[in-house]
């Protein structure tokens, strides 16, 4: 089966196919519907072919369908019908989970995306869950992802952006217990050196998960309470 590959971010919109693995992209932002998401991919893909297609979206994805609207894109996502608008299959995942997906090596795993916002996701033993980490209130008046997110490095520059990254790992990595955790993000490359028991991801694992969620033997999705 041929694919198409989206993965939706706060800053740019990039797809890949089964016979197109170099990625094309558009910028996103706080304007973007998902109408105006759908005609950009099908302009920027066209003579692709493909027979279903996988979203990375950022923010919350329950039971394959989006049921919050996101933080850094326009509104009109809950309830669009993508699979009308594509004319084929669609699985939507949450982004983090999706990039995790594609990185998953085994074991515990939990994933922290550092780019726009702060994505997360923790897969055990291949049971897949999207988490809103970021979202989690940090201090009275800012979230973890203000800290750690792209406005947090611009507001503390480099340096001091780093620090608060590596003490925002260790207090996740002390309270759920992961075997490993991967950094990804487009921001995950800044880091330097890296916080123990830690790797650096890359943007090429959200593609893969893309893909391995339509595989039979693909990691299974934690079942809610």
């Amino acid at each position: 089966m041929n694919l198409l590959v989206i993965d939706v971010g706060g800053s740019s919109v990039k797809c890949v196919a089964t016979h197109h693995k170099r990625p094309v992209k558009f910028r996103s932002g706080p304007k973007l519907t998902p109408a105006g998401m759908v005609r950009r991919a099908l302009r920027i893909t066209k003579g692709w072919r493909y027979d279903a297609v996988t979203i990375g979206y950022p923010g919350v994805v329950r039971d394959g369908k989006i049921a919050v609207e996101p933080h850094n894109l326009g509104s009109g996502w809950v309830g669009f019908d993508f699979q009308a608008a594509f004319g084929c299959r669609v699985k939507l995942i949450n982004d983090a989970a999706m990039q995790a997906l594609g990185a998953y090596e085994g074991g515990k795993m939990l994933f922290l995306g550092l780019g726009t916002g702060l994505g997360s996701a923790l897969i055990i033993d291949g049971a897949i869950a999207a988490l809103e980490l970021g979202h989690l209130p940090y201090s009275r008046t800012l979230t973890y992802e203000d800290c750690v997110g792209k406005l947090g490095r611009e507001r503390l520059g480099n340096k001091k952006w780093r620090g608060k990254v590596r003490e925002v790992v260790e207090g996740f990595r002390k309270a759920l217990l992961p075997d490993y955790i991967v950094l990804g993000g487009g921001n995950a490359r800044k880091l330097g050196t890296l916080p123990p028991q830690t790797r650096l991801g890359d943007n090429s694992h959200a593609f893969l998960g893309g893909f391995r969620l339509w595989d039979a033997r693909e990691p299974k999705r934690a079942k809610r309470a």
